[in-house]
């Protein structure tokens, strides 16, 4: 199944995840956001920007949604999840759309989410030096969407209600609260994710509902490793690995 710019790893969960080669590949940030993901069984959720499916399959894996549709721009990336739901047995859980986030409504989806999660490109386009793999370019830079695009069509198609949930860089949080609020998403949960006890938050999580009122909680920040030297992971991290969520979800 593999094409020869792919490659297939084993990760969390016993999951099969091909993967390009030259691509961005599964990391913390993915695993991090499916964690902070609340469990909610009865639900439908939508996963934008799903590059390899690996999100949406972390959360098939533990159950969390009733059903989950992974939206993805990019062919090549759409085709890598159809094989991934394959290859891990969860086409009755998981199922793809190769569609821009931007142009989603009811009339594409026929449903409304009760649930959105994405970890959406981090970097402004033109910011930085681009990757000249333009799929990876893509992942990394706000080619076919802006922190606000995304916003915008979690809002569009979420129910009254509904909850959004994003991992991001610290450095723009003012930029996607602003996005938020502006698309009636209100920030109501906030976790700032740090390597060590002396380095600075490399990683926002934050959780989102549509048309709430104004209060977020702050949790207390998630330290990853136990020193510097970053060998052994702390308590909560490691919790989080084992059990596919934060403690107190």
């Amino acid at each position: 199944m593999l094409k020869h710019d792919e490659r297939i790893d084993r990760v969390n969960e016993d999951i099969l995840l091909i993967q390009k080669k030259n691509g961005l590949t599964f990391g913390t940030d993915a695993l991090l956001l499916a964690a902070f993901v609340r469990r909610s069984p009865s639900s439908v959720a939508l996963d934008f920007g799903a590059g390899s499916g690996i999100i949406s399959f972390l959360c098939a894996a533990r159950n969390k949604f009733k059903k989950i549709v992974s939206i993805e721009v990019q062919n090549d990336f759409y085709d890598i999840i159809c094989r991934n739901i394959e290859i891990n047995a969860f086409t009755e859980k998981v199922s793809a759309i190769n569609a821009d986030i931007r142009d989603l409504s009811y009339n594409i989806l026929g449903f409304e989410a009760d649930v959105i999660f994405s970890n959406p490109p981090y970097m402004r386009s033109g910011s930085g030096k681009q990757n000249e793999n333009n799929e990876k370019a893509i992942a990394r830079h706000e080619i076919c969407g802006t922190i606000e695009d995304f916003c915008n069509a979690a809002a569009k198609n979420l129910k009254h209600g509904g909850l959004f949930y994003v991992v991001y860089r610290p450095e723009r949080l003012t930029e996607l609260f602003y996005a938020m609020r502006k698309a009636k998403i209100e920030p109501k949960r906030l976790c700032l994710v740090c390597p060590d006890a002396d380095a600075a938050p490399s990683l926002i999580l934050v959780e989102g509902k549509k048309g709430a009122s104004a209060e977020i909680k702050l949790t207390k920040p998630l330290i990853m490793y136990k020193d510097k030297t970053h060998n052994e992971y702390t308590y909560d991290f490691q919790y989080i690995y084992d059990n596919g969520c934060f403690k107190e979800n």
